[in-house]
């Protein structure tokens, strides 16, 4: 049911796109994501070139234009699953919920990985932020 426009009531985004769905879990996968591109940047700026990124994709893209790239490369990956779970939720809710929480349960993966890389083989002095 749509609204009809007037000056006292205006079309908005939300009227034209509609609601955003699986909010919470679209969230969680943003902050596990963001984690993400924390633990790569601490570790790539680890002295020495001790750690690399294991992604070819993603190494081209921080070849290519830094942290810059990775940050580009990481939150464009992010953002396309984001809004393939919108469209997806729009028909299936409960295959864009399984979705994001996959893709969530991936990057933590990643997440808890690189910590432990930090961990045994880091030299958290050496940051620069």
């Amino acid at each position: 049911m749509s609204r009809q426009p007037s000056p006292q009531n205006p079309v908005t985004i939300r009227d034209i796109l509609g609601t955003a769905m699986v909010q919470q879990e679209t969230l969680l996968y943003i902050v596990v994501s963001s984690l993400d591109l924390f633990m790569t940047y601490i570790l790539l700026s680890q002295s020495g070139g001790v750690f690399i990124e294991a992604n070819p994709v993603a190494r081209f893209f921080i070849a290519e234009w830094g942290a810059k790239g990775m940050v580009y490369f990481k939150f464009s990956m992010v953002a396309f699953v984001c809004v393939l779970a919108q469209i997806i939720a729009r028909y299936r809710p409960r295959a864009a919920r399984w979705l994001l929480l996959g893709a969530t349960a991936l990057v933590s993966v990643v997440v808890v990985y690189s910590l432990r890389l930090l961990l045994q083989h880091g030299n958290v002095v050496d940051i620069e932020l």
